[in-house]
């Protein structure tokens, strides 16, 4: 939302301006994808400005005018995963670190959302007090494309979405807009993208509900309402085999879209998925669900579909996975166990 981007090269420009703390992810051609420098980079900033009386608000954004936020840096997991190394692993540390420091955040955190805000870029704000959307705003957890799994507490925040919309978001990887992500709770406000940079000037000067009252609007209508009952229908049954057959057999034709939609997915990542925001919902903090994410993203690291997924969507952007295994029916409680097992060491 921020037309600050590349006057010098540091990836997160940390500044105060007035009485915030001004976080701004400065990777716009990279559509602002996090690297580890990053993360920790945001770290220290928040716990610096923790006891910092100057600071009342932080307020996060992205530089560029595509989003906030792609997720994490996929190309140095490709690297990582196919040498079997662990820099993916410490990454995922500090990051799930960071999410959760961001949950507890003892003064009001505001993440405007606006444009593309996937992956780890939801991690980065949903987790925050006050998070804002836009028209343009673009919010996904689309990990099962590639053969991973909704993390940064994703499963967490999805588990806890009404009825079975936070599985079809999580299984599928669908991308909603300001309102349905509202709905989803996901999101917090919306604010027309033309008045944000207005917004921060008011927040270096203003409480954040003062500055909020003059621009906060009502989101244009989403799509989820409409497709409530089908969803929670289909997404109830107790494994992707049943949720898929149900889609199919439905009567809506946005139910079998979704069956199709998951047919190109990874079915080890599927039922994985499934899995994972199930168990988030038994979990009793944003900290717990986040150690079960560290145990299956790392266990994700020596599965051949991450590699294969990534190759596909990004590398060689072929969009023709060859999933190993390759149908649901071959993917064995035994599999998606693995993912959840304690270390061993």
């Amino acid at each position: 939302m921020t037309n600050t981007t590349t006057r010098t090269e540091e990836p997160v420009l940390v500044r105060t301006e007035g009485r915030i703390g001004r976080l701004v992810l400065n990777r716009p051609r990279a559509l602002n994808a996090l690297s580890h420098t990053m993360v920790l980079r945001i770290e220290e900033a928040l716990l610096a400005w923790e006891s910092d009386p100057a600071v009342a608000t932080v307020v996060l954004t992205g530089a560029g005018e595509r989003g906030l936020c792609a997720g994490g840096d996929i190309r140095a997991i490709y690297e990582d995963a196919r040498v079997g190394g662990t820099a993916s692993a410490e990454f995922w540390r500090d990051e799930y670190r960071l999410n959760a420091l961001i949950a507890r955040y003892p003064k009001p955190y505001v993440a405007l959302m606006d444009g593309i805000v996937m992956g780890g870029g939801v991690g980065v704000s949903a987790h925050g007090s006050v998070r804002v959307v836009t028209e343009r705003s673009r919010v996904a957890m689309p990990e099962t494309g590639i053969g991973f799994v909704p993390d940064v507490g994703g499963t967490y925040l999805l588990g806890r979405a009404p009825g079975e919309l936070g599985t079809h978001l999580a299984l599928t990887g669908e991308a909603v807009g300001a309102a349905d992500a509202m709905v989803c709770g996901l999101a917090d406000h919306f604010v027309p993208s033309e008045r944000l940079d207005a917004l921060v000037a008011d927040l270096t000067r203003l409480p954040v509900d003062d500055a909020l009252s003059r621009y906060a609007a009502e989101a244009p209508p989403g799509e989820l309402a409409a497709h409530r009952a089908w969803i929670d229908e289909c997404y109830a049954a107790d494994t992707v085999e049943e949720i898929v057959e149900r889609l199919l057999a439905h009567g809506d034709p946005a139910a079998k879209e979704a069956a199709v939609t998951l047919s190109a997915k990874s079915p080890t990542a599927l039922k994985v998925t499934l899995a994972a925001v199930r168990r988030a919902c038994q979990l009793c903090s944003l900290e717990r669900v986040l150690e079960q994410e560290y145990r299956v993203s790392c266990a994700a690291l020596t599965c051949p579909d991450l590699v294969e997924g990534i190759r596909a969507q990004v590398i060689d952007k072929d969009r023709t996975p060859h999933w190993s295994p390759a149908t649901l029916a071959e993917v064995t409680e035994k599999d998606v166990a693995r993912f959840f097992a304690a270390p061993t060491a």
